[in-house]
């Protein structure tokens, strides 16, 4: 085991269950995914209008086995071809996560393999490695239902956070929004398709940063704008345009995100940038990002496979924690429901 570093290449299985999706991935050498098996639970929760925790870990407990029975069949691997296992043990809802945990910990011993614990937030990143030539050191824009922050990828395993969210996360946000609209779970991609239809009528607040010193996210006073909005038209006895509310909210919600990874392209001087998290699906985000190349930047994105939650990010994640020299975990690891994002 620990002459794992020194192998010529290395195949990792990883197990990500933090939230509401069974993901169990074959990755190897950290860029090539073999298999990405994703058991999602939405249909389940978007009767409540989100994620309710004790059914997500019950579903975790009834999924885990079968996902990563059929991640390895589609790998076409076995227990001999895989070199280490990786677990995502934080950040998320602690009952979902221990599932992951366990599993992984009973494989590890079963097998005889090392065990990696891999952080939420490095597989995010990671994702942009998968398939993908991106090096450090780079900015990354990390926007998702648990985190918004501008982190310096420095190296594989060096990460320095550069600006954060004081209140919600961007992707949080938009659940929210989604659900005073009356639009369903998640709400990110159902903002976007109202958004297409609608036009960006109303002036929504956008925080503001002097410089890289300040540099700050938040999306509390967006989403009670738009609570506020949405109950003193109907006080008026008007009928809200989830259409142009939609369009309103996410061309306010995505002017912070690109407004802040400006500021941090501009202080750093750093033009190879990342975006990261559930959100970096949002086409409006991408477009905007692409016209950053008239700065000079370049800016990568993850397959959309791998924007949202999924083994394989953490798999690629572990590859990198294992070149760079990390120890393994141990069968004594346990599940975190924070950790820090750098």
């Amino acid at each position: 085991m620990n002459g794992l570093r020194e192998k010529d290449s290395i195949t990792v299985l990883a197990i990500e269950s933090s939230c509401d999706e069974t993901a169990c991935a074959v990755v190897k050498d950290g860029r090539t995914v073999l298999s990405n098996v994703i058991a999602t639970q939405i249909e389940i929760h978007r009767r409540f209008g989100g994620v309710v925790p004790e059914i997500a870990s019950r579903n975790h407990t009834l999924a885990i086995e079968s996902v990563v029975k059929e991640a390895m069949q589609r790998a076409e691997v076995s227990e001999r071809d895989i070199d280490a296992i990786a677990v995502t043990y934080g950040a998320g809802l602690l009952g979902a996560l221990l599932v992951g945990v366990n599993f992984a910990k009973g494989l590890a011993y079963a097998w005889g393999k090392p065990l990696y614990a891999v952080s939420h937030v490095k597989g995010h990143l990671a994702a942009n490695y998968i398939d993908s030539d991106l090096e450090p050191p780079y900015l990354c824009l990390l926007a998702s239902g648990g985190h918004t922050a501008i982190v310096k990828v420095e190296d594989y395993e060096r990460i320095k956070l550069l600006a954060s969210s004081r209140d919600d996360a961007a992707g949080e946000a938009f659940d929210k929004a989604a659900r005073v609209l009356g639009l369903p779970y998640p709400g990110g991609p159902e903002i976007q398709k109202k958004a297409k239809e609608g036009r960006a009528v109303f002036d929504m607040p956008i925080p503001k940063s002097n410089g890289l010193d300040d540099l700050y996210f938040s999306y509390s006073g967006l989403k009670t704008y738009v609570i506020n909005l949405v109950h003193k038209l109907q006080q008026k006895g008007e009928e809200p345009s989830v259409c142009d509310i939609a369009a309103s909210f996410q061309k306010a919600a995505i002017s912070q995100l690109i407004d802040g990874l400006t500021v941090a392209m501009k202080s750093t001087g750093i033009k190879n940038l990342a975006i990261a998290g559930g959100v970096s699906a949002n086409e409006e985000l991408r477009k905007r990002a692409d016209g950053l190349s008239e700065y000079g930047a370049e800016v990568r994105y993850p397959k959309l496979i791998y924007c949202t939650d999924n083994a394989a990010m953490i798999g690629a994640a572990a590859y990198f924690m294992i070149r760079s020299g990390a120890q393994e975990s141990g069968l004594a690891l346990d599940a975190r429901a924070t950790v820090p994002l750098a």
